[in-house]
C-alpha cells in the first residue's frame, strides 16, 4: 500500500500540483479566518472600479474595496461551507447507512423510504426551500446543504454494508458472540470508510459549487464576501466593461473544483480495494 501511495504521487504531476492548489486555498482560509490577511476587505482602497493595476492587482469594486481581499474572504466562505457541509452529511450519511444495511427490516425500508423522497425532488428546489423557511446567512447554507447532501452517501454505505454483512468474517464474529456494536464499528466500519472519505472530498466541492449558486440567486451569505456574490455583481459590471471580478472568483473556483475531483479520483484509485488490487 505503501509503495502504491508513493506512486501515486511520484507519477501523477497533476495530482501534485492539484494537492498543493487546494493546500494554498485551505492556509488562505485559515489565514482569512484568523484575521491576518484580508481582515479589512471592507474599507475603500481605490476609485470606483479601477481596473488590476501595481497597487490593487485585482482591481476594485463600485466602492472602491480591494476585489483580492474580496476573493479571500470569498474563499475562506467557500472553504467553511465545504468543510462544514461535508462533516455533516458523512455524519448523517454514515450513521444511517450503517444502521440500515446492518439491521434491514422495518428500519432499512424507512430509511430506505426517506433518502429516496429526498432524492426524487431536485437539489436545486430543496436548497431553495430550506433557505426560504431558514433565515438568510450562512448557517442556512450550512443546513440547507447538509440536509441534501447526506443521500448519496447513505445509499451507498447500505449497500457495502449489506455486502460486508454476509461475509464469512461477520458470520465468525457471530459465532463466537460478538456484539452488534462490535461488529458495526470494529469489523464492517473499517471496510466502508472508505466510501465516506472519498464521497466527504466530493461533497466538499460540489457544496462550494451550491453556495455559489445560492449566492448567485441572494439566498446564501449575505454579510461578508463570496464567488457567488461577486459573480451576481458581475452581472451589472460586465456590461461597462467591468471583468476583473467575474474573471478572478470564476478562476478561483475553477481551480478549486478541478483540483478537488483530481484528488478524489486519485483518493477512490487509492482506497478502494478493487481499483487498488489491479
Amino acid at each position: 500500500m505503501r509503495n502504491l501511495e508513493l506512486k501515486i504521487f511520484h507519477n501523477n504531476k497533476i495530482l501534485v500540483l492539484a494537492t498543493l492548489i487546494l493546500s494554498i486555498f485551505f492556509v488562505v482560509a485559515i489565514l482569512s479566518y484568523s484575521g491576518i490577511i484580508a481582515s479589512n476587505w471592507y474599507q475603500q482602497v481605490g476609485g470606483s472600479y479601477d481596473s488590476p493595476n501595481i497597487k490593487n492587482i485585482f482591481g476594485t469594486d463600485i466602492f472602491g474595496r480591494s476585489v483580492l481581499a474580496k476573493l479571500i474572504k470569498g474563499t475562506e466562505t467557500a472553504i467553511s461551507i465545504g468543510f462544514v457541509v461535508s462533516s455533516i452529511a458523512i455524519i448523517i450519511g454514515l450513521s444511517l447507512g450503517l444502521i440500515s444495511g446492518y439491521f434491514g427490516g422495518i428500519i432499512d425500508e424507512f430509511i430506505v423510504w426517506l433518502y429516496t423522497t429526498i432524492a426524487s425532488i431536485p437539489n436545486i428546489i430543496l436548497l431553495i426551500a430550506f433557505t426560504f423557511i431558514l433565515e438568510k446567512g450562512i448557517m442556512s447554507v450550512y443546513i440547507a446543504l447538509a440536509m441534501t447532501r447526506w443521500v448519496e452517501i447513505c445509499r451507498l454505505i447500505r449497500a457495502e454494508v449489506i455486502k460486508q454483512k454476509s461475509k464469512d468474517y461477520i458470520q465468525a464474529s457471530i459465532a463466537i458472540g460478538a456484539s452488534h456494536f462490535r461488529r458495526i464499528f470494529y469489523h464492517i466500519l473499517p471496510n466502508v470508510i472508505h466510501i465516506a472519505i472519498i464521497q466527504f472530498s466530493l461533497v466538499f466541492q460540489v457544496s462550494i459549487k451550491s453556495e455559489v449558486i445560492l449566492s448567485y440567486l441572494g439566498l446564501g451569505e449575505q454579510n461578508q464576501p463570496s464567488w457567488g456574490l461577486m459573480i451576481n455583481d458581475a452581472k451589472v459590471e460586465i456590461i461597462r466593461g467591468v471583468w476583473w471580478q467575474l474573471v478572478f472568483a470564476t478562476i478561483a473556483m475553477f481551480l478549486i473544483v478541478l483540483s478537488f475531483n483530481i484528488v478524489s479520483d486519485a483518493l477512490r484509485d487509492f482506497l478502494d480495494p478493487k481499483l487498488r488490487n489491479k
